[in-house]
């Protein structure tokens, strides 16, 4: 064959394609377990953060996970247990009328843990919050994000800001009343969050997030 034709060239590049994408795909197939095990270290982790649980602790994610989450249910809209496990199964599937609930035990005593999902200025964001067995105040919380502004928005990652929520009213008769307001402007310091200075939109993001995430669970508050 001329190997200075055009046919030549094109079932050259052809078998080129064809071989490199049979490599990616290989590799992708035989990488996808370490992957889809640390994405579960990572959720394991940031449920440990709400959770108050310390990095040194957090650096065996599997051992803290097991000793601190006691059941990793799926409660219904009714506040009803569905199952005592399968929550982390299915939390990022977000199906109709199913909710994650971590049941935990933190020195003695009984702590809940639910995910949160929002959007903030320029992407997801996305979190948990701990609170206490009365079911009325908050223990502690975990947020992140996806592509927040460093220094402004990002920094609802930061201990600093997640700090400001423990020991916060979580509701009132199944009403969420934790809430994050535009910096400085805090009138009850029961339940209200300073948010972030310069980050009002991702601040509102977050607070929207509470509000939306935690209202699916007012029958399970008041249970």
């Amino acid at each position: 064959m001329n190997t200075n034709s055009n046919s030549y060239t094109i079932i050259y590049a052809s078998i080129m394609v064809v071989i490199v994408a049979f490599l990616l795909a290989f590799v992708s197939s035989s990488l996808k377990g370490r992957q889809d095990k640390n994405v579960e270290l990572d959720k394991m982790k940031q449920i440990l953060t709400s959770l108050n649980v310390s990095d040194a602790e957090k650096a065996d994610a599997e051992s803290a996970y097991r000793k601190y989450v006691v059941a990793d249910q799926i409660i219904d809209l009714n506040g009803n247990v569905i199952a005592q496990n399968g929550g982390f199964a299915i939390e990022s599937k977000k199906i109709d009328n199913q909710l994650p609930l971590y049941v935990c035990k933190v020195d003695g005593e009984t702590k809940y843990v639910a995910p949160l999902y929002g959007a903030g200025l320029w992407g997801p964001i996305w979190g948990y919050i701990s609170f206490n067995s009365d079911k009325r105040t908050v223990y502690g919380t975990y947020f992140s994000h996806e592509g927040e502004t460093p220094g402004l928005g990002a920094e609802i990652a930061t201990a600093k800001f997640q700090s400001r929520f423990p020991g916060k009213v979580l509701q009132e008769n199944g009403t969420v009343k934790v809430s994050v307001v535009k910096n400085g402007k805090v009138v009850d310091s029961s339940y209200e969050v300073d948010g972030i200075s310069g980050g009002t939109i991702t601040s509102k993001g977050v607070d929207k997030m509470l509000h939306d995430c935690l209202s699916k669970y007012a029958n399970f508050f008041n249970k």
